[in-house]
């Protein structure tokens, strides 16, 4: 089987679709965020991957569920600038959405994302990356 070519992600918005992304990786090069939203969680075991290549500057990166049922559930892990540590942050039972601002709540070059659909109305997410300033959760729920 042939590896994914990595998909470059340039536009203010992208809707993740299974047939076109999952399995792929998603470079994320738009210094003014962009506003990524997952298909509905069904339990396929689709997985997604987004990766920062470019800091965002203004606006956010959003990572998004597709609608009000659908929730989060993992950890962001975030290197912290001022030592030699790292934060970790967990979703709450609400999660639906991720916020990285390019400093307290990631957004950095090298940050990924990995999103796993886990079963009807749940996404598995893991954030592995960087984060400046006092660092916050990129977690919240957004979606109604």
């Amino acid at each position: 089987m042939q590896p994914f070519k990595p998909i470059a992600l340039t536009a203010a918005t992208l809707a993740l679709a299974l047939a076109t992304h999952a399995g792929a990786t998603v470079v994320v090069d738009r210094a003014a965020g962009s506003t990524v939203t997952l298909p509905a969680a069904t339990g396929s075991g689709a997985k997604f991957k987004l990766v920062v290549k470019t800091t965002i500057t203004s606006n956010s990166l959003i990572v998004k569920v597709a609608n009000a049922t659908d929730v989060m559930t993992g950890t962001a892990l975030f290197g912290q600038d001022a030592a030699d540590t790292a934060v970790l942050f967990e979703t709450a039972a609400t999660d639906d959405t991720i916020t990285m601002n390019g400093s307290t709540t990631g957004g950095i070059k090298g940050d990924i994302i990995e999103l796993e659909d886990l079963a009807s109305g749940l996404w598995g997410v893991t954030v592995r990356g960087s984060a400046t300033g006092t660092e916050a959760t990129p977690f919240s729920a957004t979606v109604s």
